[in-house]
């Protein structure tokens, strides 16, 4: 009896050298990245959300490498890029790194396209399409309780509670995600 092996129809190209580190906070490159993509591809499709535009928010170094948000009119997504510091790991686009923060680990996919004026990066996508928010104040604010909430530790992990035991890899994902959407949310974890 033959195995049948397993292979990807696609398998997005390595990154053949690796990412350049941002010296200065790449808000401003961003913010023009994705304002582009918005003039070019994106502002006639269905699912934009009119009322919001393009924003990087909350940018500041982690660990040596820049950690953020960026806001569309069709998504909220939290941002890795590097900066020189251990967070950062160069990959193929759509390969995924669990990346741990105050909050716990969380899954980044990776996005890499070196003839782009974004290059490389690593984004775990927040909320897509971004409808709910009726103003770019609320989907600000929304951004800016996500990245606080991923630099807050756990009240558990403060208390010396003893850990609970750990659970197979495929289900600690789950519940690592959930809690830290129920804090962005403003719920007690």
């Amino acid at each position: 009896m033959s195995e049948r092996v397993r292979k990807p129809l696609f398998e997005a190209a390595r990154p053949a050298e690796a990412a350049n580190a941002y010296a200065d906070d790449p808000s401003a490159m961003l913010e023009a990245h994705y304002r582009r993509v918005w003039e070019t591809s994106m502002h006639d499709m269905p699912f934009v959300n009119p009322a919001l535009s393009v924003t990087a928010i909350g940018f500041c170094r982690h660990e040596g490498d820049w950690v953020g948000a960026v806001l569309t009119p069709w998504f909220l997504n939290l941002f890795v890029l590097p900066g020189g510091g251990a967070l950062w790991t160069d990959l193929a686009s759509g390969d995924r790194v669990r990346i741990a923060f105050p909050v716990g680990e969380l899954e980044f996919i990776a996005d890499y396209d070196p003839g782009s004026t974004l290059p490389a990066c690593q984004y775990c996508p927040l909320f897509a399409p971004v409808s709910q928010f009726a103003t770019q104040e609320a989907a600000v604010a929304a951004a800016e309780a996500a990245l606080a909430a991923l630099f807050t530790v756990p009240a558990a992990a403060l208390a010396d509670v003893p850990p609970e035991p750990a659970a197979p890899q495929e289900a600690d994902a789950v519940p690592s995600r959930r809690a830290f959407f129920r804090r962005v949310a403003g719920q007690n974890t």
